[in-house]
């Protein structure tokens, strides 16, 4: 596995953790904001988050841009200086926009969908259902003409029999409309990993980041004007997990994403961000004293065999795309 590869299953471990333990936010939340109120204000934050950090990027590759051009014994030593302005203007490409676009849409329809499922469904299977983008993904993939070894398809099968014994416990499954809700949100959860594949390697992955949650706060917001409109009193009522939710899980996790994905196969990332399911589980074990069942830790068990198996090297290719 080469050095890229293995930045991005450390950087979509690490978003998978965060989301996992964002739930405990969201459920806070939902005390005091509904879902296009709570997503819109939340990715409003992430973007507040990310500007400045993109800001910095620009300058410090500027300044080493610059130095480099002004160096007598570099052999592409030119007198012309390059400002912070001119490197800004070139992150904000029409790729930028039609990603940032891309991206923010399934993200907010995926977002809106969850939590809508989860009001009507029970956690176990709501958790169960998101998670069927692992399965979806690769589907998509063939759609698009590309090839997965035999080894990737394992790998889902075995997360998918994990996911089942970790989320569905004791419940019968039983599908009803917040699960319709659910399978929509897999859905759109699969175009949004699938739209980050594709212009992630194209565009600056700070500034894809920031404008997708841009486009996921203005469409929540415009669903928000629809009949919730929160008062000042539920905003700061719900302030801490906002903040955590916004900085943590859309600043931080899914820019992590991202920058991840651009060194995975997006078969592969949909694996390792499974792990959320796993990492919540854990978190309520550990922190909650919530009860584990044997059942459950096998679960938990099979998932991380399915991601060591996406790694083992013959894995690690990128998928062929036959354009």
């Amino acid at each position: 596995m080469n050095k890229n590869a293995i930045k991005g299953v450390i950087l979509l471990l690490i978003g998978s953790f965060i989301w996992g333990t964002t739930f405990v936010a969201q459920s806070m939340g939902t005390n005091h904001l509904n879902a296009f109120s709570f997503n819109c204000i939340r990715n409003f934050i992430g973007v507040f988050a990310l500007i400045p950090v993109l800001l910095w990027q620009i300058y410090t590759e500027t300044a080493k841009m610059n130095s480099v051009q002004n160096n007598p014994n570099c052999a592409t030593s030119t007198t012309q200086h390059l400002t912070l302005t001119q490197n800004l203007k070139a992150v904000f490409t029409r790729d930028l926009l039609l990603g940032g676009l891309a991206c923010g849409t399934a993200l907010c329809l995926a977002s809106y969908f969850q939590q809508v499922g989860i009001e009507t469904s029970t956690v176990g299977k709501s958790a169960f259902i998101t998670t069927l983008y692992i399965v979806m993904v690769p589907l998509l993939g063939l759609f698009f003409k590309k090839k997965l070894p035999l080894q990737i398809w394992c790998g889902v099968i075995l997360a998918m029999i994990g996911l089942y014994m970790l989320c569905m416990k004791d419940e019968a499954f039983v599908l009803t409309t917040g699960d319709i809700y659910l399978l929509l949100c897999a859905f759109f959860f699969t175009i949004q990993i699938t739209a980050v594949d594709y212009y992630a390697p194209r565009v600056n992955c700070i500034a894809l980041s920031m404008m997708q949650f841009l486009v996921t706060a203005i469409l929540s917001g415009i669903g928000m004007l629809f009949g919730e409109l929160p008062t000042m009193e539920n905003i700061f009522g719900a302030i801490i997990p906002l903040l955590y939710a916004g900085v943590l899980s859309s600043g931080v996790a899914y820019t992590f994403q991202i920058i991840g994905q651009k060194h995975l196969a997006p078969t592969v990332a949909s694996l390792l961000m499974s792990l959320e399911s796993v990492f919540a589980t854990l978190a309520g074990w550990i922190v909650l004293k919530e009860y584990l069942s044997t059942k459950e830790l096998i679960g938990c068990v099979l998932v991380f065999a399915a991601v060591i198996l996406t790694q083992i090297p013959v894995a690690n290719k990128k998928e062929q795309t036959y354009n």
